[in-house]
């Protein structure tokens, strides 16, 4: 079992920055694949962007391309997710989750992902 946690969220200009943290414990030890996802309220469950346990392997959603940037450190068993020039459109709850899958994959398959964090708001107002 892999428990993960976010942090980070909260409310912003449009404009702004935020940097969201997902602090994974127990089963850390194997090599996971993790993404970040959002939903708007009405919407689906929507990718946003993907590294690979080895971080040679990064996949990011066309919205959020050229500013959002995925990161992690292993030894810290954390996942970061910096964003940059926040649109309001980005306003969503910000999920992220781990994957069971080789070293060097990143999946952006939600239906890959066997581990999910509670979810963090992030509010970007006009």
């Amino acid at each position: 079992q892999v428990q993960l946690v976010e942090s980070g969220g909260g409310l912003v200009q449009t404009g702004g920055s935020l940097r969201l943290s997902c602090a994974a414990s127990g089963r850390t030890f194997r090599p996971y694949s993790m993404g970040w996802f959002r939903q708007a309220p009405g919407k689906e469950r929507d990718f946003v962007a993907a590294i690979s346990w080895s971080g040679g392997n990064i996949y990011y959603a066309d919205s959020v391309k050229g500013r959002f940037t995925i990161s992690r450190d292993n030894a810290k068993n954390t996942m970061y997710l910096q964003m940059n020039s926040l649109k309001p459109e980005d306003t969503a709850v910000y999920y992220c989750a781990a994957a069971q899958v080789p070293a060097f994959i990143a999946t952006m398959k939600t239906n890959e992902y066997d581990y999910w964090g509670q979810g963090t708001q992030v509010t970007v107002s006009s």
